[in-house]
C-alpha cells in the first residue's frame, strides 16, 4: 500500500520507479537507489526520524528540512501540537539544513505567523507547510548557488525548546486544570490522538449513575463564568455549549463531542439526547 505522499505522486503521473518508500532512510537498497539518482539536493518535511550520515552525505548541496516552528523553538516530532498546547500567539516555519542532531542545523530562512486562538493542529500544520513550500521556492536559487549555505544562521542551542512525540495517554482532560489549558490541549491534539473526558450521567428519577467517555472535539474558553448548577461539578448547557466547570474558577465551553463509535455531534444534539439527565465532571 503506497504512503499518502507516494499515492499523491502516482496520481500526478510521477514515474513509479522514482518513488521510494523505505521503512527507514538507512536501508542499503534505498541508499543505493538514491545514490544512483545523483540528487543535487534533498528536501524533507514531516519526517519523524533522524537521517543517517550515509543519507546526508549523498546530495552535494545538502538536505533542507521544512520545519513547522521558529527554530530553535520546538525541535522534535510534534512542533505544532506542542506550540498550540503552550498557547503561543506566534509561530512560524523554518528552512534549515539538516545535520545529525535533531532539528539543529543552520537556518536558511523563517516565516512568522500569528496564531488564532481557535485554530486546531491539522489546520495550522497545513498552513505552515503551505507557507514553508512558498519559502522553499523563494530560497531555492540561493540554495543552488551556494549563498544560502554561506549565509545560513547557526542556531542558538541555549534557546532551544523540545517538542516531544505525543503519547495517547496524554489525551485525557482533567477539569481541575484551568479552562485555557484544556482548550489549548483540545486544539493541539485535534486529529490525533484527540482529547477525551469522562463524565458522570445522573438520572434523578431512577437515581442511576453511569460514567460516559466523550471525545471532546471543539471548545472555547467561557468569557464570564458563574456557577449555574446546584453543585460545583455540574455541567450545564448555555447558548449551544456544554459548560464544564474547571480549575481556577474558569469554565470550558464544549461545542462538539463524539461518543465512542459515533459521528461528531453538536453540544445541543448531545444535550437533547440526555432527556433530562444531569451531567457532572469527574
Amino acid at each position: 500500500m503506497p504512503s499518502p505522499v507516494a499515492q499523491y505522486a502516482l496520481d500526478r503521473g510521477f514515474p513509479s520507479d522514482l518513488i521510494f518508500t523505505p521503512e527507514r532512510a538507512g536501508e542499503e537498497t534505498f541508499l543505493a537507489n538514491l545514490r544512483a539518482l545523483q540528487p543535487e539536493l534533498c528536501i524533507t518535511a514531516a519526517y519523524g526520524n533522524i537521517l543517517p550520515t550515509k543519507f546526508l552525505n549523498i546530495p552535494p548541496l545538502g538536505t533542507v528540512n521544512i520545519h513547522p516552528s521558529l527554530l530553535p523553538l520546538y525541535r522534535g516530532a510534534a512542533p505544532v501540537q506542542r506550540a498550540l498546547q503552550d498557547g503561543v500567539k506566534e509561530t512560524g516555519v523554518s528552512l534549515a539544513f539538516t545535520v545529525r542532531a535533531l532539528d539543529a542545523g543552520p537556518v536558511i530562512a523563517r516565516e512568522k505567523l500569528e496564531v488564532d486562538d481557535q485554530i486546531k493542529a491539522p489546520d495550522l500544520l497545513a498552513l505552515l507547510f503551505s507557507e514553508g513550500s512558498k519559502l522553499l521556492l523563494h530560497k531555492l536559487p540561493s540554495i543552488f548557488d551556494g549563498s544560502a549555505k554561506v549565509n545560513a544562521e547557526p542556531q542558538d542551542d541555549s534557546k532551544a525548546t523540545l517538542a516531544p512525540k505525543i503519547n495517547p495517554e496524554e489525551s485525557w482532560l482533567f477539569f481541575n486544570e484551568e479552562a485555557i489549558v484544556l482548550h489549548n490541549k483540545v486544539r493541539a491534539f485535534a486529529g490525533w490522538p484527540g482529547t477525551r473526558a469522562k463524565v458522570l450521567v445522573v438520572d434523578n428519577k431512577s437515581s442511576n449513575q453511569n460514567i460516559l467517555e466523550l471525545k471532546i472535539i471543539t471548545t472555547r474558553v467561557a468569557p464570564d463564568y458563574k456557577i449555574l448548577g446546584n453543585d460545583v461539578n455540574d455541567i450545564t448547557f448555555v447558548k449551544g455549549a456544554l459548560v464544564f466547570p474547571c480549575g481556577g474558577s474558569t469554565a470550558l465551553e464544549v461545542l462538539e463531542v463524539q461518543l465512542p463509535g459515533k459521528k461528531v455531534i453538536t453540544a445541543a444534539a448531545f444535550w437533547n439526547g440526555l432527556r433530562g439527565q444531569m451531567l457532572k465532571t469527574l
